[in-house]
């Protein structure tokens, strides 16, 4: 993925009033979309339909809205449970890099093993390793040296170093803030009082201080507009939004400098001698492309096939200061789909036109409808995703082909099953300025984050309102036809035929052609031109059939002047002979093209944490990680109710046959009740629970407790040990789980 991996979308909402019912609501703003009020309201509708459903079928009700999202309280638990933390924090700490602890390694661990069952083993995709130090030239031939970097700005007088791109948007996003409080404030609405720290913490991380200050309708549009078109904009656009409007380092009020450019790749050198510099990869996709030819060779000579790999890679962040949102050093996941520029179809699409697969995507033509309109005052800027099966986004060309179209479809079904929200989720295409030249289609796997507490709702009478977030769409995923860039550019850098980056297929009938070829006279050749000949067979071979017949007619009338290496060299007929021949082509040659998914984990893992946490309806200190069985980090807890001798047996047993069944679990035989082992667990996502108590001993009887309804089932040892293994390896449901044991109703027998 190239440098536009890591740019940060955002979406705000509750900008304005509604005028037409005269109520606060939700606006949205850049590239916005699906978390919209009707969608915020959807979902408390559905919890509320969801509860009346599970009180009809004796199922506990689960209340997860019933405290608004508090981005400090996820962050202190964290943090507290060491999911991840700074690095070097001891030495001070370095802005952008991050250590992860026992449960953040589980979890990434658990994320790349399905990522690795998801792609590489359904699709047959063949893996690789690649180095991390990268020589130069490679980087020189893909453009990274010339092109990888972003615009940064300094303050005037401190010289702190910020992102431009950033500064405008946490500026004027802090304005819009400012705007929508002043208007909740007059419409009466009360702020919620907010944990003192949490707000410290988040306002120390939020870079564009809020002023509750109204500001005009159409300053309001202006400023919309422009974080719409934001990743759209070059250095000098930039320096001057910022002129224009009056932008300074939020941090000290300082005036700031002209853009300039940094490139963000890490530079090295490669031996004692530092003869021989080098780079830390920003991607993994150039190990791809230079392995190329053995690739193709241990596929079997036959395209299309696709590489994958999963590694660390390295970015100089001008500033990295949103966690792991925007880090100096990250693991990804990159595939290389090589096809066949003719025929890009995928012999598994027909699979996704049976399964219907529904994405939301907000489409290229929406974007710019949405741009086209301006700062008009009656422009709809409001951007709408369209709910659409791969199958017709491809036949209307929305998507540009099927190979493309699959990997969309393949990322948005990952993405649900390790745990994202549908709701918040959604496929970006890039418009046309954001793609690079040569690439075909461009989509972006976007995922909504908050960037604060999110407020309650203006309209405080109405029951159904949502809370009024605001917070910011980041790109976790790109998934690009780069056609057949990459391999041409390094081929071209390597001349040699020995590595030619390209499919030779012989073709099932040859093709018999008559065009215009020259045929050389080498002596005269030599003799007339002398060191410039090759120069002159290079020009004259590179021809087309027209340059070729103009040729042919200038030396029937005797000499032609061509261009060779910057001078003029003049061919005569004694040289070369332009003359009609017949060709038979057996064998197509051609370079593939290549269809390119790229993740960036981290993102990923941050937005599935926020999307899984929740706090207890009945105590808002009880958190909660609701992570799929999949991939949370512990899957089954173990909890002996004594820590007498006699149940040391049990527990090793139990822990035992988990361990044979492929279940990782953990045993917590702290003197705590059991009470607070189970919540400090459900801090850490762990779904399901086994209490081993006296009637265990006795009976030989096991509870097991599901996280989230905190209901628990009772059974033999062995039966429960075979129904968790099913619900951990997604055979059945909660549900069906309490169809085949018994409730447990707090009492057991012991004899």
């Amino acid at each position: 993925m190239r440098v536009r991996f890591g740019l940060v979308h955002r979406y705000r909402l509750g900008l304005g009033l509604e005028r037409r019912q005269g109520l606060a609501c939700l606006s949205s703003i850049a590239r916005s979309t699906s978390i919209s009020t009707t969608i915020i309201r959807q979902r408390h509708s559905e919890s509320t339909n969801n509860m009346a459903q599970a009180q009809s079928q004796s199922v506990p009700i689960i209340n997860k809205t019933a405290h608004p999202f508090d981005k400090g309280r996820l962050e202190a638990l964290l943090n507290r449970r060491f999911f991840y933390a700074p690095a070097f924090e001891i030495y001070g700490g370095v802005a952008g890099l991050y250590d992860y602890g026992p449960p953040g390694s589980s979890l990434q661990a658990n994320l790349l093993a399905e990522w690795r069952k998801h792609f590489i083993i359904e699709d047959n995709m063949l893996e690789l390793d690649t180095t991390i130090m990268t020589p130069a030239p490679v980087f020189e031939s893909s453009g990274h040296v010339a092109r990888f970097a972003d615009w940064m700005v300094k303050d005037a007088l401190s010289g702190d170093v910020l992102r431009a791109d950033h500064l405008v948007k946490n500026v004027l996003g802090a304005r819009l803030d400012g705007d929508h409080e002043a208007r909740a404030a007059e419409a009466g609405v009360a702020a919620e009082e907010k944990d003192k720290d949490a707000d410290k913490k988040a306002k120390k991380k939020k870079k564009g201080k809020t002023t509750a200050v109204r500001l005009p309708d159409e300053k309001v549009r202006e400023y919309e507009v422009i974080l719409a078109q934001l990743d759209n904009l070059d250095g000098p656009e930039l320096g001057q939004l910022c002129r224009t409007h009056d932008i300074r380092n939020p941090d000290t009020g300082n005036e700031i400098t002209e853009p300039q450019q940094f490139n963000l790749m890490f530079a090295s050198s490669i031996g004692p001698t530092g003869q021989h510099p080098g780079y830390l990869r920003p991607e993994t996709a150039q190990g791809h492309f230079l392995n190329f030819p053995r690739l193709l060779e241990f596929a079997n000579n036959r395209l299309p096939f696709a590489s994958a790999q999963i590694g660390r890679a390295f970015r100089n962040e001008i500033s990295p200061r949103a966690g792991l949102l925007r880090v100096r050093e990250f693991t990804m996941g990159e595939i290389e789909h090589f096809v066949d520029p003719e025929d890009k179809a995928h012999s598994r699409f027909s699979e996704l036109e049976v399964s219907g697969c529904i994405v939301s995507l907000l489409t290229r033509a929406e974007q710019e409808r949405v741009a086209d309109a301006g700062d008009a005052t009656d422009a709809d800027t409001t951007m709408r995703v369209c709910q659409m099966s791969i199958g017709d986004a491809v036949r209307q060309g929305v998507i540009a082909n099927e190979t493309l179209g699959y990997f969309v479809a393949r990322i948005h079904a990952y993405l649900l099953k390790i745990g994202i929200d549908r709701e918040r989720l959604r496929f970006r295409q890039h418009m046309g300025n954001e793609m690079a030249h040569y690439a075909v289609d461009c989509w972006d796997a976007e995922i909504f984050v908050h960037s604060n507490t999110v407020a309650p709702a203006a309209n405080a009478t109405d029951t159904n309102a949502a809370p009024a977030p605001s917070g910011t769409w980041i790109e976790c995923v790109g998934c690009a036809d780069r056609s057949a860039y990459d391999l041409t550019v390094h081929a071209a850098a390597r001349e040699s035929s020995a590595h030619a980056l390209c499919v030779r297929q012989a073709l099932p009938t040859p093709i018999v052609t008559e065009k215009l070829a020259p045929t050389w006279n080498k002596r005269a050749l030599g003799i007339g031109l002398g060191r410039d000949a090759g120069g002159a067979v290079r020009v004259v071979e590179a021809m087309g059939e027209e340059a070729l017949a103009k040729l042919k007619e200038g030396l029937q009338e005797g000499s032609v002047t061509v261009a060779v290496d910057g001078k003029s060299v003049t061919l005569t007929s004694e040289m070369v002979i332009v003359e009609r021949k017949t060709f038979k082509q057996s064998v197509r040659e051609f370079t593939p093209n290549v269809i390119e998914p790229s993740f960036g984990f981290g993102r990923i893992l941050y937005s599935l944490l926020e999307h899984s946490f929740w706090c207890r309806e009945q105590d808002i200190e009880r958190g909660v990680l609701s992570l799929p069985p999949i991939v949370a980090p512990t899957k089954v807890l173990i909890v002996p109710l004594s820590a007498k001798e006699e149940f040391d047996p049990l527990v090793k047993d139990v822990s035992t046959k988990l361990r044979k069944a492929g279940i990782f679990s953990r045993v917590d035989d702290s003197n705590t009740s059991i009470g607070k082992r189970y919540a400090r667990n459900d801090e850490l996502g762990t779904p399901f629970g086994v209490t081993l108590d006296f009637a265990s001993v006795a009976n030989g009887t096991m509870t097991l407790r599901e996280r989230d309804t905190t209901e628990q089932l009772i059974g033999p040892i062995n039966d429960v040990i075979a129904l968790v293994t099913e619900l951990v390896q997604g055979n059945i449901d909660w549900v069906r789980a309490c169809e085949r044991l018994p409730k447990y109703d707090g009492v057991q027998a012991v004899e």
